[in-house]
């Protein structure tokens, strides 16, 4: 009973560490509404501005498993308080950022910070029981949401008075609190390892880390180059250098003795799969994450002509019910199955995709799909990640969790290029207004792809579920 016992210390950290959630996810969703500005004032095409998105999670992929391992080897607060460093930096450098490549450099640094999370993770998980540990992971979880909700009307309001450099300047005092709190108050306990444990490896996989890196970017760079003119060989030769890249990757990572990614692990029944399905979730929901601000920001007919405040009307209703769903999740793994509970969260986000499909011609119809999305997101999500907490040795928790956000983060970063391409091969233009714009065939395409990567999620999700009754069964 005693081991069931949350301290006081226990829920500190979790209300520190929870704040983490709040101003990275207010920093990523701060600046959607501001993705036509960045057009304008980069003078850049939509295809482009997707690195917007793209930069910082190319940066969070590679990050992720880094931190997660560098946390397991030389102490989860110590690497937590480097990564918010080098996020905090990124931060300042966006104020100042006069063009596409120096706003790059900042996002990818801002990206560095998603590094925090598989850490924090793994700090709670080391201070709150195991039957505790679905309500710290709720509480946890419900802070990126509300962080969202804070973001989208906080940045859509700075953004409409003063302008998007604005928007950085408001994160860099909490982001340098933060940390100085965390350094103070934030306490983890040594017993990790446990008594008689191996010793541990203490080597860095970075020739594994640049060849991810150098996969993930041709990749991406790839796809943007299809939409131009005369670009076939570019992006075949683009598609060619991120095989050689992505074999190099897999040879380095089956020969060096700590890897950036254990093959071991990745052929878990109990691991693979749920990370795989987590993976086509956020690659349907962020195939339209780019879409939705340009839709509601271009003129009409084309568009909705709202401003950043209409951006932010629209896209709250998926927010609130990302909070709260993501709050009753948590109570659900106490009576569901957490398999269940993912196949039941990719049933409700196929459905909201094929909502949009049918209905959104209006900004309201957009926001009502955009929350039976949010639902099922949240639901999917919550089942999935406690497959994986549970699955895994507590030793093993930070590179597994790193692992996981990392093919996550694979599939946010597709979705935001794939969106920006569509959109720039299907323009149009407005008679009496300079430029050109995407079309509805554009968004047509973007959502119906996205609820047919949905529609994968929920095959995948059954067969796990039905694969798991089962081996219940044989028990």
């Amino acid at each position: 009973m005693e081991e069931e016992k949350i301290t006081g210390k226990s829920w500190r950290t979790l209300c520190i560490l929870s704040c983490i959630g709040l101003i990275v996810l207010f920093d990523e969703i701060m600046i959607l509404p501001a993705i036509p500005d960045f057009i304008r004032d980069f003078n850049i095409s939509y295809s482009t501005s997707s690195w917007l998105l793209s930069a910082y999670i190319i940066a969070a992929a590679v990050m992720t498993p880094i931190a997660g391992k560098l946390s397991d080897i030389y102490g989860k607060k110590k690497i937590l308080l480097i990564v918010m460093a080098v996020y905090t930096v990124g931060v300042l450098l966006g104020r100042f950022a006069t063009n596409i490549e120096f706003m790059l450099v900042a996002r990818a640094l801002q990206g560095v910070g998603m590094g925090m999370f598989p850490v924090a993770f793994g700090i709670i998980r080391e201070v709150f029981p195991e039957k505790k540990l679905a309500m710290a992971q709720t509480i946890f979880s419900s802070t990126f949401p509300a962080g969202a909700v804070i973001g989208l009307v906080g940045g859509a309001a700075i953004i409409q008075n003063f302008g998007w450099q604005a928007t950085f300047v408001a994160v860099l005092p909490v982001a340098i609190a933060l940390w100085f709190i965390i350094l103070k108050f934030v306490h983890v306990p040594s017993s990790a390892m446990g008594e008689g444990s191996q010793p541990i490896d203490k080597s860095v996989d970075i020739k594994g880390t640049l060849a991810l890196a150098a996969t993930i970017t041709f990749f991406l760079t790839g796809l943007t180059f299809l939409e131009g003119d005369n670009s076939t060989y570019h992006s075949a030769g683009l598609f060619a250098a991120s095989g050689i890249s992505l074999a190099a990757f897999i040879y380095i990572e089956k020969r060096v003795s700590s890897p950036l990614l254990d093959f071991k692990l990745m052929t878990s029944k109990t691991f693979l799969p749920p990370t795989i399905i987590l993976m086509l979730v956020f690659l349907s929901i962020f195939t339209v994450y780019l879409t939705v601000p340009i839709m509601v920001r271009s003129p009409k007919p084309l568009g909705f002509g709202g401003d950043a405040l209409a951006v932010a009307g629209v896209q709250l209703p998926f927010m609130i019910m990302f909070l709260v769903t993501t709050i009753i999740s948590g109570f659900l793994l106490n009576k569901i199955k957490n398999t269940k509970l993912i196949l039941i969260g990719t049933i409700i986000s196929t459905v909201g995709f094929l909502f949009l499909i049918m209905f959104h011609s209006t900004e309201t119809m957009v926001a009502i799909g955009l929350t039976i999305i949010a639902a099922g997101l949240s639901v999917s999500t919550a089942g999935g990640f406690n497959v994986i907490l549970v699955s895994v040795p507590m030793q093993m928790a930070g590179i597994a969790l790193g692992m996981t956000l990392l093919l996550n983060l694979v599939g946010m970063s597709v979705g935001p290029v794939f969106a920006g391409i569509i959109q720039d091969m299907n323009q149009g233009t407005i008679e009496g207004i300079d430029g050109q714009f995407p079309t509805q065939d554009a968004y047509n395409i973007i959502f119906v792809v996205s609820c047919i990567v949905s529609l994968a999620s929920v095959i995948l999700s059954l067969l796990v579920t039905r694969m798991k009754n089962v081996q219940t069964a044989q028990v």
